[in-house]
């Protein structure tokens, strides 16, 4: 199955800024960001012979993150810190610091759940994990984050 032009153009279009805005808080630069997602929907295109089944959304992810990765070759591949630096961005301090607190691999899903607004399928293929337990690292995550702001209401 070969994706169309239109389709990538589509998603380009659609998504281009969530691309972008998760790319930037994994590697701590919104330039690399840039590039990376140009670049990526760029390698997209011209292999889009290449494309098997599944969803075209997930396949053009892994083609950026990896794009973003080679981009950032020498250095760390992706930088949690970048991570903590966009939650700290967000309007509710206590969900930051909450968020922050949680084990790297539940904050990574939290983060391409709610903030680059992946579907867990997508989620799954980008962590190499099952659908299962990206709604398993969720439900703990919601659990942890619960517990968390549950306590500092009590501490106020």
């Amino acid at each position: 199955m070969t994706l169309a032009p239109v389709e990538i153009e589509a998603i380009y279009q659609r998504r281009y800024a969530g691309f972008r805005r998760a790319v930037r808080a994994l590697t701590g630069d919104d330039q690399l960001a840039h590039d990376a997602v140009q670049e990526g929907f760029a390698q997209a295109l011209r292999k889009r012979g290449q494309f098997r089944a599944g969803s075209p959304e997930a396949w053009i992810w892994r083609i950026v993150l990896r794009k973003a990765s080679d981009l950032r070759r020498g250095e760390h591949r992706l930088v949690p810190a970048a991570i903590e630096r966009e939650i700290s961005s967000e309007q509710d301090p206590e969900l930051a610091d909450a968020i922050r607190k949680l084990p790297p691999r539940r904050r990574l899903v939290v983060f391409l759940r709610y903030y680059a607004d992946l579907p867990y399928a997508e989620i799954a293929r980008l962590c190499g994990i099952s659908e299962g337990t990206v709604g398993a690292a969720l439900a703990a995550a919601h659990a942890d984050l619960a517990d968390s702001l549950a306590s500092e209401e009590v501490d106020a």
